[in-house]
C-alpha cells in the first residue's frame, strides 16, 4: 500500500436522515467506541487484497502492521512489493527498498489512515467524515459497521468493518471506481509492549533521503 491510498480517509442527504436513523448511528457510534476502548497497543498480520471492478483480484499483499496511541503506525508490505510506511506522530517515512531511498514527510493526523484512526479509538473523528451504521451480528460476538462518507466528493463509497471475538477480523473499503481493498487481520495481540523505537526508522547506508519536512 503505497501513500496515495493510505489517505483513506451527503451533507445535503443529512436533512433528509430520518430521526430513527440518527438515533441508530448515535448506538452504532456507541457499540463501536466500547468495542475499540483499552486498546493502547495492537500489532497483527494482514492478507491485503485490491480487487478490481470485474471481481478480479489485481493485487494481493502480506502485511505487518503495529500500532500505538497516541500516535505509533507502522505499515510494512512483505510481499509482492517491499515498502515501509511508519510514523512516530511527528514525522513519517516511507521506504522503498527496492528503490533504495526514503522519503520523510511531517506527519500530519487529520490524513492518518483509516485503520490508524479507528484503533486509536477516534470515534468523534470518524462521525465526523462518516455516517455509521450496524451493530452485533446474529446472537455471537460478531459485529459489522458500516461507515458511509458524509462528503459525496470522498474517494471511498463504503467501508465495512467486521469484528470476531470483540477483534477487529476485517476491514473492507468500496472505492468510487469500483475497485475494492480488502483488508483481513490475523494473529492479533492486543496490548502486548511495542518499544517506541518500532515506531523511528534509522535509514539504512547508502541510500537516497528525501526530506520533505517543513523548515522546523
Amino acid at each position: 500500500m503505497t501513500l496515495r491510498p493510505i489517505r483513506l480517509m451527503l451533507c445535503a442527504a443529512v436533512l433528509l436522515w430520518p430521526w430513527t436513523g440518527s438515533v441508530a448511528q448515535d448506538e452504532a457510534a456507541a457499540q463501536l467506541g466500547a468495542l475499540l476502548e483499552g486498546i493502547e497497543t495492537y500489532q497483527a498480520d494482514v492478507r491485503q487484497l485490491i480487487v478490481e471492478s470485474s471481481g478480479g483480484v489485481l493485487e494481493e499483499s502480506g502485511i505487518r502492521f503495529m500500532l500505538k496511541r497516541p500516535n505509533g503506525f507502522y505499515w510494512e508490505t512483505l510481499e509482492p512489493y517491499p515498502e515501509l510506511i511508519v510514523t512516530d506522530g511527528r514525522q513519517l517515512w516511507n521506504y522503498q527498498p527496492d528503490l533504495l531511498q526514503v522519503t520523510i514527510e511531517d506527519w500530519d493526523n487529520e490524513h492518518s489512515e483509516l485503520a490508524a484512526q479507528l484503533l486509536n479509538g477516534r470515534i468523534d473523528e470518524i462521525e465526523q467524515d462518516y455516517f455509521i451504521n450496524g451493530g452485533r451480528v446474529g446472537d455471537g460476538n460478531a459485529y459489522e459497521f458500516i461507515l458511509e462518507p458524509v462528503d459525496p466528493a470522498s474517494l471511498y463509497e463504503r467501508v465495512t468493518l467486521y469484528f470476531r471475538d470483540n477483534s477487529l477480523g476485517s476491514i473492507h473499503i468500496d472505492n468510487g471506481n469500483g475497485q475494492r481493498t480488502f483488508w483481513e487481520f490475523f494473529n492479533a495481540q492486543v496490548n502486548a509492549p511495542i518499544d517506541d523505537s518500532a515506531f523511528v526508522f534509522t535509514a539504512p547506508e547508502d541510500i537516497e533521503i528525501i526530506d520533505n519536512r517543513g523548515a522546523p
